[in-house]
């Protein structure tokens, strides 16, 4: 089954976008606090499409994430009543509970981790504002975190260039299945 080989190609064209930079930055955005899919489903083909411009993505990726996390940690702070039956709804609840047991025991230095944990980025940003954690370093922490995550995607597609979109496009099905068994398998193992 080549779904995946299909949307791969879908997306090497969508990034050719003269507006591609503002879809990044809105899903950058939205990722952080209420939007499922990451930004680097985009900013990996934008960076392995337009090379020279990778730092650029990387950063408006960054930013709009920390902006889009700030909304989130709002949302926690402000208005979690209102969300709490989507995050239920959702299954985030054992997420939610996991993420605040987290920041009970490392404070500040899961904000950081939060970049590369397999748990949704917004559980984090939201967690974070439910427990009025300080601002200011929350920002910071995910200044980094989250720079490091998307330099790092963008740095790799700059580094592997030709050579990974071929081996991208030869395995990304593979990649893809893996992937969806990994996800389902992560589920019903952080759900018990």
């Amino acid at each position: 089954m080549n779904l995946f080989s299909r949307m791969f190609d879908m997306v090497m064209r969508w990034v050719e976008h003269r507006l591609a930079p503002y879809y990044l930055v809105g899903l950058s955005f939205a990722e952080s606090s209420f939007f499922p899919i990451p930004p680097d489903v985009m900013l990996a083909p934008m960076s392995l499409a337009k090379p020279k411009s990778a730092w650029y993505y990387a950063t408006i990726t960054t930013l709009a994430s920390v902006v889009g996390g700030m909304a989130g940690y709002a949302i926690g702070l402000f208005a979690f009543e209102l969300i709490e039956p989507l995050i239920l709804s959702a299954g985030y609840d054992e997420k939610f509970t996991l993420a605040k047991s987290w920041f009970n025991e490392w404070g500040i230095w899961v904000v950081l981790l939060a970049g590369f944990s397999p748990i949704p980025y917004k559980v984090f940003t939201i967690t974070a504002g439910v427990m009025s954690m300080s601002f200011f370093p929350f920002v910071l922490a995910s200044l980094v975190g989250r720079g490091a995550r998307f330099y790092l995607v963008s740095g790799l597609m700059v580094w592997g260039g030709e050579k990974m979109e071929k081996a991208l496009r030869r395995y990304i099905d593979r990649i893809g299945w893996i992937m969806v068994v990994a996800v389902i398998i992560a589920y019903f193992t952080l759900r018990n």
